[in-house]
């Protein structure tokens, strides 16, 4: 991909650049915020999501868009009404034949602009794409969006080495908290030792206060030990995900199975949680439950009508039944 860094700049006008607070933001936020950042933009957030989001984001979009679509068009509405100049909205399509992302983060700016145009809203919309297997390597995408600024190659190179840089620092420091974390569990007797419990999801479930706090709330209210599987170490999770499966296509479903195969041994249960209707998850948690054996499985599936109406419960139940087979269960009653 060839960039003309002397072309004409569109988007030299823009100073106030919004993000929204939903899907890979929570993958990829640091990298986004201090690229905007480099290249002298202030970036705005919206408030985390709430009832209020998903209502006005299920208004905007279709039926069939997932739980998590909805609330991203919400986060957008809400960045709308903060007079943003834009809104980021990358396109993502993988990193490689198994590195791929979901069909809804590649076509995202198209249901993003086309949401709001139905709704009679002008939006507009910023965003790179990536698709390394045709040759649309992140480094390409972030560079030629930075030209798009004014910026030259060399600011440009320098915004992009910032970025990445701090969304790898950032996820390095999160996985070694967590390590720390198993490995301080691992030294404490059994009888000391809570229940640990593993979340896996893709991490605008499993952080997304609206979706994901319900879960974590109640397990730490619980008294269990909770650990998170996006953040395991991403290149160890996903090099591990190739003893599960060779031909699953999707990058963040690799890194939650690895994930899950690497703390196997210091986890009691595990909490697969997913946003309806997920295809990728609906694939690889029924193969999860199917092979992966000696941890118990709590399935929790989310949507836009009964929200997490019951969670709290069956999330008690789950911890109850640990519990109790922690304690020896009907042998030792």
């Amino acid at each position: 991909m060839s960039l003309d860094f002397g072309r004409r700049a569109d988007l030299a006008d823009v100073r106030r650049v919004g993000i929204p607070r939903a899907l890979l933001y929570y993958r990829y936020g640091i990298a986004w915020r201090t690229f905007f950042e480099q290249l002298g933009c202030e970036v705005v957030l919206d408030a985390p999501s709430d009832r209020g989001t998903l209502e006005v984001g299920d208004h905007l979009s279709v039926d069939e868009c997932c739980l998590a679509s909805k609330l991203f068009l919400g986060h957008v509405a809400a960045l709308v009404e903060q007079n943003v100049d834009a809104v980021f909205v990358p396109s993502l399509m993988g990193y490689g034949r198994f590195d791929t992302f979901c069909t809804k983060f590649q076509a995202l700016p198209d249901l993003a602009a086309n949401a709001f145009a139905v709704a009679g809203q002008s939006v507009r919309i910023i965003s790179l794409r990536i698709d390394e297997l045709r040759g649309e390597t992140e480094e390409s995408a972030y560079l030629g969006l930075a030209a798009r600024f004014g910026l030259s190659h060399k600011e440009a190179k320098r915004a992009y080495k910032a970025a990445a840089a701090a969304q790898r620092d950032y996820d390095a420091s999160m996985a070694r908290e967590q390590e720390k974390l198993v490995k301080n569990l691992s030294k404490l007797p059994a009888q000391e030792r809570p229940l640990t419990i593993l979340i896996a999801a893709h991490p605008y479930v499993s952080h997304d206060p609206f979706v994901g706090g319900v879960v974590e709330d109640a397990l730490r209210e619980q008294g269990a030990c909770v650990l998170f599987a996006d953040e395991t170490d991403k290149p160890r999770s996903l090099k591990r995900s190739y003893e599960f499966s060779h031909s699953i296509p999707w990058i963040v479903n690799r890194e939650l199975i690895g994930s899950i195969l690497a703390l196997h041994d210091h986890i009691d249960g595990i909490v697969l949680m997913s946003a309806y209707p997920c295809g990728p998850d609906s694939m690889c948690d029924d193969a999860i439950e199917r092979c992966i054996k000696g941890k118990p499985i709590l399935t929790l599936t989310v949507d836009a009508q009964a929200g997490t109406a019951g969670v709290e419960t069956r999330v008690e139940s789950f911890v109850d039944i640990l519990s109790y087979q922690k304690k020896g269960g009907y042998l030792n009653a």
